[in-house]
């Protein structure tokens, strides 16, 4: 029964180690110097704790099972607190072929910033609604466009803010 719980207390410890790496990997590609070395520095530490119980019973396979497992589950939880933290911005490109004006009314109605740039594409003329926005509002802004143009071409990249004003940004 022994080697079972210590095998459950790998299989945690891992999930969270794995879990802080991938937050530390995300604060680290934001430039977050503070927050991203106090991230590793626990995660470090708790994959050290998980390590000593593998090297204390190497006859053990369900350490070994619970250490690839929780690495496993711990990818999961990472990604899905990534999700859920949404920390970071996206910058968002929107073609419309007949709403343009409605969508960037709407878009800056709801407080998100938005630029207007002419372009020219295979059949013509044409207008690019650009806008930069924090990733916990991605959805709402999805919404408001699905809701006048659900045929718009969107297209979506992380960025990373470098200076000036973003729209909404107090919101």
């Amino acid at each position: 029964m022994e080697f079972l719980l210590n095998a459950l207390f790998i299989f945690v410890l891992r999930i969270g180690d794995v879990s802080l790496g991938t937050l530390r990997t995300l604060f680290t590609v934001q430039g977050k110097k503070t927050l991203a070395p106090v991230v590793g520095l626990f995660e470090s530490l708790i994959w050290v704790i998980a390590i000593r119980q593998i090297f204390n019973q190497l006859d053990n396979p369900w350490n070994i099972a619970g250490y690839a497992s929780g690495f496993a589950m711990g990818t999961l939880i990472g990604i899905l607190l990534e999700q859920k933290l949404a920390i970071g911005f996206h910058q968002i490109y929107i073609i419309s072929r007949h709403y343009t004006d409605e969508i960037a009314d709407a878009l800056r109605k709801n407080l998100f910033g938005v630029t207007i740039i002419p372009g020219e594409g295979g059949t013509g003329g044409m207008a690019i609604i650009t806008s930069m926005i924090k990733r916990s509002r991605l959805r709402e802004f999805q919404r408001i466009v699905d809701s006048i143009d659900k045929q718009a071409f969107i297209s979506i990249q992380n960025a990373m803010l470098y200076r000036g004003f973003l729209h909404g940004a107090r919101k």
